[in-house]
């Protein structure tokens, strides 16, 4: 597993007091009983092309703030972000709050956690 400068994981541990997290189980719950949910992913282009969760779309987080508004254009669409571990997408969350959107979550753990919780992959 990667290992993580100090300063980074400061960055990331400052969005988490803004943001919000969701489980994996929490997320398969919600896809069971229908409700609507938009999985992002906002790991690299290499990343996505190897695996992903099936119906993500991709945004990575380079483009995320450039391309959000087209793909979601209204700031209460229920949008949760992954990555690989659930760090990049914790920032990736405080910017879209600070965006307006108001109903995001990082995908707590993420896509280690996903594949962990057996959710389905392409």
């Amino acid at each position: 597993m990667k290992t993580h400068s100090p300063r980074f994981l400061a960055a990331v541990d400052d969005a988490k007091t803004r943001i919000r997290e969701i489980t994996a189980e929490a997320v398969l719950r919600h896809r069971a009983a229908g409700d609507l949910l938009h999985v992002v992913d906002v790991r690299e282009e290499s990343e996505w092309a190897t695996a992903h969760i099936q119906g993500a779309r991709h945004l990575g987080k380079g483009i995320l703030e450039r391309d959000v508004e087209a793909a979601f254009p209204e700031p209460d669409s229920p949008l949760v972000l992954y990555c690989g571990g659930g760090f990049r997408s914790a920032l990736a969350a405080d910017a879209l709050q600070r965006m307006g959107y108001t109903q995001v979550w990082s995908l707590q753990g993420g896509w280690r956690a996903w594949k962990a919780a057996g959710g389905p992959t392409l």
